[in-house]
């Protein structure tokens, strides 16, 4: 079943950050394609929600969270958080793998 996908302000700006970061310590090059790569990743979910994980944290939350880990290259170094609602995908976060565990704080 295919849904709508929409990114949070938050996701949104998780997006941008992770760009400027790539831009600014990697290269333009680089940047441009961790962002195509987070697009696709993105895009995906609109028909491969269910097949992804539960996120780790989705205990502490009232609603369920699953995850979807991409990046550059076979290793993935990134993850999209988001939750199922019966209209629409919703991303909540776009995050580096080695950051710590989102709470109801983060969201």
């Amino acid at each position: 079943m295919s849904l709508p996908v929409f990114l949070t302000a938050r996701a949104q700006r998780d997006v941008d950050d992770a760009y400027d970061w790539w831009a600014r310590h990697r290269s333009a090059e680089q940047a441009r394609r961790w962002r195509d790569e987070c697009v696709q990743a993105v895009d995906s979910l609109a028909e491969k929600h269910l097949l992804c994980g539960l996120a780790p944290e989705r205990g502490e939350f009232a609603f369920d969270m699953r995850q979807l880990n991409f990046g550059l290259s076979r290793r993935p170094t990134h993850r999209v958080v988001f939750t199922v609602r019966p209209e629409m995908i919703l991303v909540l976060r776009v995050q580096h793998l080695a950051q710590r565990r989102l709470s109801p704080d983060d969201i």
